[in-house]
C-alpha cells in the first residue's frame, strides 16, 4: 500500500464539485447545418475541441494515414457533433479556427491537431489541458479519465473509444459519448482556471508565442524538437565546439525567451549534453518551479552534470508532491553516486568525438552546503577552489 501510495499525487486534494450540466447537443451531417454551426461559433469566447479517427492501413505514399471521422466542438450550452466522414468540406468551420479572439481546448492536442490540418482546419491561439494538468499532477495523472475523477468525481467510461466511427447511421450512444469528451474538456478548463490559474496562463498560446528570434540557430531544431543531427554535430557546424561561453549565454537566451516547460526541458537536455555548469543558477532556479516537469528536469540536469555538492540540492525533491518530480530527483541522486565518475568542476572542455563535456574536479573536502537555500547551497558551491588552468582532463 506504502508502494502504490509513493507512486501518487501528494499533494492537497482540493473538494470535488458537481459536473456542471451539459448544454444542447446537435448532430450535424448536411452542409447546410454546418454552416450554421460556423456563423454561431463567431460568438463563441471559449470552444474545446475533441476527434474521433480511424487508421489508413491501404493509403497512397502522400495519403495522411489517419482519417477525421468525427470532430466535436463543445461551447458553453451547446455541443456540435460534426459528421466529418460525410462532411467532406469544412470550410464554415475554418474562420472560427482562425480566429484568436476564441481560445481553442484540448486534451491532448498533438493528434487531434494533424488530424485537423489535413482536413484544413489549423487552430490559433490553443490550451492542451493535458499539458496544464501534467504540470501540475504529473505525467502519470494529467490524462482525462483522471482529471475529471479528481475534479468531479467521476469515472470516465472509455468502454467505446476504439468502436469503428465510420458507421451510419452511428448510434445515439456514441454520438453521446463522443459529445461527452467535448463537454468535459470545457468543464475542466473552468475547475482548472478557478483553481490553478497560474498553469493555465503558462500553457495558452505557449508554443505559438515562441520568439524564434531570440533562441539561436543551432539550438532552435532541439528546441522545436524535429533535431536532424546530435548536439555535438550542430555545436560543431555552427563552430562552437571549442567555445563554452557563447554555447552557455545561447543556451540562457533560450531559457529567458522560453516560458512553455516543454521547451526548456529541451534546452536542459542540451545544457546536460554539452556540460554547460555555467548554466548552474538557472538550472537550480528550475528546482523550485511551478511546473513539475521543470523541477524533474532540473533535478535530471544536474545528476547528469555531475557536479559536487548537488546531491544537496536535490534531495529535497525526494519529498516532492509530484511522483515524477520525486522519481527524477531519486535517479539523479543516482547518477552523482555512479562510482568512477568525478564530480565536475567550474572549468571544461568538449570532445567532439565523445559529444560530452568531460570535466574532472578533486572530491575531498567538499564544503557543507544548506539544503534548506540552493541559492546558500550556489553560493557555496561557487566559492570552492577551481583547479589550475589546464589542469583538466578527459577520459581516454
Amino acid at each position: 500500500m506504502a508502494a502504490e501510495h509513493s507512486n501518487g499525487y501528494l499533494g492537497e486534494a482540493l473538494p470535488i464539485e458537481p459536473l456542471p450540466t451539459a448544454g444542447e447537443r446537435f448532430w450535424i451531417d448536411r452542409p447546410e447545418e454546418l454552416v450554421r454551426v460556423g456563423e454561431r461559433l463567431r460568438g463563441a469566447k471559449v470552444l474545446a475541441i475533441d476527434a474521433e479517427f480511424i487508421t489508413v492501413n491501404r493509403r497512397e505514399p502522400d495519403e495522411p494515414s489517419h482519417r477525421l471521422a468525427l470532430l466535436q466542438l463543445a461551447m458553453p450550452g451547446s455541443c456540435f457533433v460534426i459528421d466529418a466522414w460525410r462532411l467532406v468540406d469544412l470550410t464554415p468551420l475554418q474562420s472560427a479556427f482562425a480566429d484568436r479572439t476564441i481560445l481553442k481546448l484540448f486534451h491532448g492536442m498533438g493528434a487531434d491537431t494533424r488530424v485537423l490540418a489535413d482536413r484544413q482546419l489549423f487552430a490559433k491561439h490553443t490550451l492542451d489541458l493535458e499539458a496544464v494538468s501534467r504540470s501540475i499532477f504529473g505525467q502519470r495523472e494529467s490524462g482525462l479519465a483522471a482529471m475529471l475523477g479528481r475534479a468531479f468525481g467521476i469515472r470516465l467510461d472509455k468502454s467505446l473509444q476504439r468502436s469503428d466511427w465510420t458507421r451510419r447511421p452511428l448510434p445515439p450512444a456514441m454520438i453521446a459519448y463522443a459529445a461527452r469528451d467535448a463537454e468535459a474538456t470545457l468543464a475542466l478548463y473552468e475547475w482548472l482556471r478557478r483553481h490553478y490559474p497560474w498553469a493555465v496562463a503558462l500553457y495558452e498560446d505557449g508554443l505559438e508565442a515562441v520568439e524564434w528570434e531570440a533562441i539561436a540557430l543551432w539550438l532552435q531544431p532541439f528546441v522545436r524538437g524535429e533535431r536532424a543531427q546530435t548536439v555535438a554535430e550542430a555545436v560543431l557546424d555552427a563552430g562552437l565546439s571549442s567555445d563554452q561561453e557563447a554555447l552557455t549565454r545561447d543556451c540562457r537566451a533560450a531559457l529567458r525567451a522560453l516560458r512553455y516547460p516543454n521547451l526548456r526541458n529541451r534546452v536542459l537536455r542540451v545544457v546536460a549534453d554539452l556540460g554547460l555548469v555555467g548554466l548552474m543558477p538557472e538550472v537550480c532556479e528550475m528546482l523550485t518551479a511551478p511546473a513539475a516537469e521543470e523541477r524533474a528536469a532540473a533535478a535530471r540536469t544536474l545528476g547528469k552534470l555531475r557536479i559536487a555538492g548537488a546531491a544537496d540540492l536535490i534531495r529535497p525533491l525526494l519529498s516532492d508532491p509530484v511522483a515524477d518530480v520525486r522519481q527524477a530527483a531519486q535517479r539523479a541522486l543516482e547518477w552523482l553516486n555512479t562510482p568512477g565518475s568525478d564530480r565536475v568542476s567550474f572549468a571544461g572542455h568538449y570532445r567532439v568525438a565523445s559529444g560530452h563535456w568531460v570535466v574532472r574536479a578533486d572530491t575531498q573536502d567538499e564544503p557543507d552546503v544548506d539544503t534548506d537555500d540552493w541559492r546558500s547551497a550556489l553560493r557555496t558551491l561557487l566559492s570552492a577552489s577551481e583547479p589550475e588552468e589546464g589542469h583538466v582532463s578527459g577520459e581516454e
